[in-house]
């Protein structure tokens, strides 16, 4: 936020901002539907950030990177299933020294690691990444 906007000019900046980046992956395979289920939550986007790089996010922040049809893996921030998702076959810390901060990517494409599951690790990464007033949003959806 600029030091001379208010926070109501700093959401419209943030919202204009949005309107250029793409609404939804046009990528199709196994990590469709996940990113799919990914823009579904509230306030978040699509992005791409790096040729060929699929995002979602939520303000400003990433809370899913998706890779490349030819390796369909998902990183998310995992704070409290870090171990969990760490132990399925393929999976490893998120590089860029992502991984020391929680990150970990994920193959999709494992019967070790069902959509289901994946998509509960999405919701974590979120959750861990959007502001409080979203997550409420989201927990009054799912109410």
């Amino acid at each position: 936020m600029v030091a001379s906007e208010g926070k109501s000019a700093a959401r419209a900046r943030c919202d204009r901002e949005r309107d250029d980046v793409p609404v939804a992956s046009k990528r199709s395979g196994p990590t469709a539907n996940l990113e799919a289920f990914a823009l579904s939550l509230p306030g978040a986007f699509a992005d791409m950030p790096w040729e060929d790089d699929f995002v979602a996010k939520v303000g400003k922040k990433i809370f899913v990177f998706f890779g490349s049809e030819e390796h369909p893996v998902i990183s998310v921030k995992l704070p409290e299933s870090a171990d969990h998702a760490l132990a399925t076959p393929g999976a490893a810390p998120t590089s860029y020294g992502l991984g020391r901060h929680g990150w970990v990517t994920v193959p999709v494409d494992r019967p070790e690691a069902p959509e289901e599951l994946l998509r509960d690790w999405i919701e974590e990464s979120y959750r861990a990444i959007a502001t409080k007033r979203l997550v409420a949003e989201l927990d009054r959806r799912e109410g």
